[in-house]
């Protein structure tokens, strides 16, 4: 996916990672100029200019630590503070379970929640200067029958009957990143396969 990022500087929270590896090349590829950050790190973030875009991404696998997710919130507030003069994208990169809680990933369910109500918080107090969406992943493969994001147990739920990429993730972010899309915001766009229209209420 093509979008036009030239000119415009880009931060990447996340754990290194292949999504991250992967967000992090797309927003170049794009023409940002792109810094990435882990996420204890970002918490404190206090750069003179602040990003047109941020990237917060979260550890998409069940046993991400809660420990990350409180300093991932933390720096999206830090983040999107700071780019509240100026104006700029947010975009939340976690998983769908946050909108359909799942039996099989209850703490994650929990934890993901809370992120998108942080998210949604963040859209009402940065607007309208900071677009904050997020990005939810659901059975998410890295191509090589490992799961980045979800799991095989998913896929028995899932309409199109396979698992997603990493690029479709990634494309994801360019749509909530594009300069053209203006009137989104505190929305979740769910890329999983259609498992939250339904199926996944039995799961």
């Amino acid at each position: 996916m093509r979008v036009e990022l030239d000119g415009r500087l880009a931060l990447v929270v996340g754990r290194d990672g292949p999504v991250v590896d992967q967000v992090v090349a797309a927003l170049a590829e794009n023409g940002a100029a792109v810094s990435r950050r882990q996420p204890v790190e970002a918490s404190t973030q206090n750069a003179t200019t602040p990003p047109d875009l941020a990237v917060i991404a979260h550890d998409l696998s069940p046993d991400g630590t809660a420990e990350d997710i409180e300093w991932l919130i933390d720096a999206a507030e830090t983040i999107g503070e700071a780019m509240a003069e100026r104006g700029g994208r947010l975009i939340v990169l976690t998983t769908s379970f946050g909108l359909l809680p799942s039996r099989r990933h209850a703490a994650q369910s929990v934890a993901t929640a809370r992120t998108v109500a942080a998210m949604r918080t963040l859209a009402m107090r940065l607007g309208p200067t900071v677009l904050v969406n997020a990005v939810g992943a659901g059975a998410i493969s890295d191509g090589s029958g490992s799961f980045v994001a979800g799991g095989q147990a998913l896929l028995s739920h899932v309409p199109t009957g396979s698992a997603g990429t990493i690029a479709d993730l990634v494309n994801a972010v360019l749509f909530l990143a594009d300069p053209m899309n203006t009137y989104l915001t505190g929305q979740v766009l769910a890329v999983d396969g259609g498992w939250g229209a339904g199926y996944g209420r039995n799961f």
